[in-house]
Formats: structure tokens, sequence, C-alpha cells
């Protein structure tokens, strides 16, 4: 059986042009001969696109010929080739230059169209996969997964990808506004007057790090913002779910980041938003300043995280420091007052775990003095990191007693599943890579965007005719 595929080009008076595309044979029907091979599928779409980019380069060229003023014939002046990448494969666009009719003044004699039509040598839709794909794998395998099943004469290199995501990346960090002191705008009376807003944002914020080059380390910012209700939910809508994330000493604009998310929520001045972080400063100091209605909350999880350290280390100690009457008990004095200590934390009482901090601090330093104990004297350190981290933080820590009996959130385990799901996936489990910073802060913005389900918006906006939208895709509303 022999099978013939043309293409048929109908121009707007109706004149038709047949181009013979390819010429398939098939004898018996086989596993292996159903339909078409992928090496098939490829020459086709190589030719149908060779087809379709003549016909249209001939279209747009025409009115060209003539002057738009008097009609009479524009001459050329030589061409060019525009080399042009698509997902079909690489093409070489012959690109003629027009000499200006002399009846209207120019600046220019001459102009080329197409140069001026297509100003950039990727497509938007080879570009959109070659930035989507990077940002979930390494840039190595994207170049062999678009030479495994797109038309590609040529395999892109990993270098070119790259570059080609710094420059997308790039593009969108122009779009970030400004970096003020502070973001919150308007007054009271005025927030007050806006409609009733959707349930609180909770925020939570960590920090991970990544292998840099020279061996060194540098430390990712990343979070996610969860919405808790809708008031006017319908049966299709979702609780908004975005993460962030940037590279803390290369970002320049931290703040507008995070706030751009937040406004992509449907963030309102009269809404509350809750943050939840581990206390260090950067992380601290990224959330404040941001919104008028704002919570900001240190983790418990990782109070009680240093303070399961503590209670580890108190079991090394001896059961008592001294002789005859001067002996006294350390052990369990020290686990009952790390036990007291977890308890004013946990009910937010600040002032009685730091003195409760004082008198451990005493105790252990004092014991620790006289016995030369190895344990102790971590344990001492501990208790002095504790002290300080407490201390620093002490306008951060609520009630967590009450907020866990009120179903409200008290630590940002959330926020963990994002540094794995945006840092680690990506840039540290079983990479081997080592980043820059400019290149980690530029692709963890378009992976963010990509986890968010965000990418293919950004496009239609650069590129309005991109992907047109069907009734089966309605726009997504921001929370």
């Amino acid at each position: 059986m022999n099978l013939q595929i043309r293409l048929v080009a109908i121009a707007d008076n109706g004149q038709e042009q047949v181009h013979e595309i390819a010429s398939l044979q098939r004898t018996e029907l086989q596993l292996e001969t159903l339909g078409l091979t992928l090496a098939e599928g490829k020459t086709i779409l190589r030719e149908i696109q060779r087809v379709v980019v003549e016909r249209q380069v001939a279209e747009c060229l025409e009115p060209y010929r003539h002057c738009a003023a008097c009609g009479q014939p524009q001459p050329g002046k030589g061409q060019h080739d525009l080399p042009m990448r698509t997902v079909f494969g690489k093409m070489t666009i012959p690109s003629p230059r027009i000499v200006y009719c002399e009846c209207q003044p120019h600046d220019t004699k001459s102009f080329s169209p197409l140069a001026q039509l297509l100003p950039e040598r990727t497509t938007p839709e080879m570009l959109f996969l070659e930035t989507k794909w990077s940002a979930l794998m390494s840039y190595g395998v994207t170049a062999d997964l678009l030479q495994e099943v797109l038309p590609m004469d040529s395999p892109l290199h990993a270098s070119t990808i790259r570059e080609h995501v710094f420059g997308v990346a790039e593009r969108m960090e122009k779009e970030l506004g400004e970096e003020p002191w502070c973001f919150i705008e308007g007054c009271e009376r005025d927030w007050n007057q806006l409609s009733p807003p959707d349930g609180p944002l909770t925020v939570g914020i960590d920090g991970g790090y990544v292998r840099g080059r020279n061996k060194e380390h540098f430390e990712v910012i990343a979070g996610k913002s969860l919405l808790a209700f809708r008031r006017e939910a319908g049966e299709e809508d979702e609780l908004s779910n975005k993460c962030f994330a940037f590279v803390q000493t290369y970002d320049e604009k931290p703040k507008r980041r995070l706030l751009e998310m937040l406004r992509s929520q449907g963030l309102q001045m009269n809404q509350e938003v809750e943050f939840l972080s581990d206390g260090g400063e950067d992380v601290r100091n990224l959330q404040l300043y941001l919104h008028p209605e704002a919570d900001h909350l240190l983790d418990w999880f990782h109070i009680t995280m240093r303070l399961t350290v503590m209670n580890q280390m108190a079991k090394g100690l001896p059961e008592t420091v001294g002789k005859d009457e001067d002996q006294y008990e350390l052990r369990p004095s020290v686990l009952k007052n790390l036990e007291s200590l977890k308890w004013y934390l946990w009910h937010g009482n600040v002032f009685q775990a730091l003195q409760t901090l004082d008198g451990l601090q005493m105790d252990v330093e004092s014991a620790t003095f006289e016995t030369k104990d190895e344990t102790g004297g971590k344990l001492l350190k501990q208790i002095e990191e504790l002290h300080t981290y407490v201390e620093r933080n002490q306008a951060f820590i609520p009630n967590y007693g009450e907020r866990y009996r009120n179903g409200e959130r008290i630590a940002s385990g959330f926020v963990e599943s994002a540094i794995n799901q945006v840092v680690s996936k990506r840039m540290v489990k079983q990479q081997q890579m080592q980043w820059t910073q400019r290149g980690a802060h530029l692709l963890l913005q378009i992976r963010t965007h990509v986890l968010n389900e965000e990418w293919e918006d950004i496009f239609r906006r650069w590129y309005p005719s991109f992907r047109p939208r069907t009734e089966e895709q309605p726009v997504k509303k921001a929370a």
C-alpha cells in the first residue's frame, strides 16, 4: 500500500497550490508498522512546517512590493537570511530588503519587513518548551529530550538552553517593580470599605543551601503561601497554593517578589496574612512592612527541635554533683527545668521562659566548672544559643497551645515540602552540578512559575497569539 500525503494551499483569491509532503509504504499489518513511526512523523511535520512558513512569508511580503501611498513598485536591495529555530526544526528564512518609494519621506532609504516582524530567533513555542523542561530537569537531559521527540536537524547544546533560560528569567526580573522599604498603601478607612476578603493567607518561609562553585555553598530562601478558604467558592474553584524562591545574597527585590506572589492570590489590604518562619534574621526581615494585617509567628517546629536536642544531651549529665553535704541533683533538675521551659514556650510565656533559661545556664555552668564534664559544656552552649534565639524572636512567639486548640497553624511543615519541591529536587538531590548565584536565582524564578502553573499564562501575556485558550480551558482566577 502506498500513501501519498499532499498539502493544499488555498490563497485568498481561491488559487490552489499542491505540495508533495511524503510518501509512505505499508505491507503487512504488524505492531511495529501500525500507524506512523516517530521518524516518519518528524519528517512529515518538518515538511509541513517548511511549506507553511514559505506561504506565510510570501503572503506577508506581497503588500510591500508596492508603495502604500502611490502604488508604485518598490524595488528590492538584496536579501539576508534569518535563522529561526522552531519546534519542528531549524529554518533559514530569506529576508529581502526593500527600498522605500520616494513619494514619502523616511528616516532610512530601505527596510526589511521580516526583520521587523520577527525580532527573535526562537519561536515562543520552542522557547516555552526549553524553559519549562529546564525548570524540571537538567539542561543536558532537556537537550536530549528535545532532540528525541522533536524533528530537529541539529541538536541544541545545553549551554544554549541555559542562555535562553537566563534571558527569559531576566525579562521577568525587569517586570518587577521597585523595592521600597514599606509596601503598605492607603489608610485604614479605605481598607475597611473593601469587600470581605477570602480566608487568611498563611505564608511559610525557610532556607536551604545549594552547592556553589569552588565548593562553596550559598543560601536559597523559599516559601509557600496557602489560602485557608474562599467566601464564594464554586464547585470548580480550588484553594490557592503557590511557592516562591530566590537566592538571598543575589536578589535585590525579595520583598517585591513575595508581595507580587501574594497579590496573584488576590491579596487585599484588609485580608489577614500569617507569616511562619524559623526566626533567622534573613527571613524575619523579609516579611516585615509588607501588609497591615500581618501576624509574624515563630515556627514551633524549630523551637521544639532545639528543646529535643537539649533534652537528649541532659540525659547524659551526671546524676549528682558534689560530695557529702555539698552533693545535689543535676540531671533530674535540668530535665525538669527543660520540661518547664517547653511548657512556658508552648503557652507563649516568654518572660518565664527566659527566666528558666537563665537558671538553667547558671546551674549547668556551675556543674560543668566543677565536674569538667564534656556533655555539660555542649549543653551549656545549646542553652546560650536558645536564650539568644528566644530573646531575639520574643515578639513572634504566640500562645501555641491556644492556636493549636483553635485549629490554627503553629508549624511550617508545608514549607519543608516546598524547599524539597522547589530547591532540592532540581539543585541538590542527586545533582552534581555546581551553581552560580545568578544561574540558580534565574532558574528558580522559572521553576516556581512552572510549579505554580503560571508559565503558560506568562507566555500568553508576552505573545498574545501563543496557544489561544479554548472553551475547555477557562482562565484561572486569582485566589
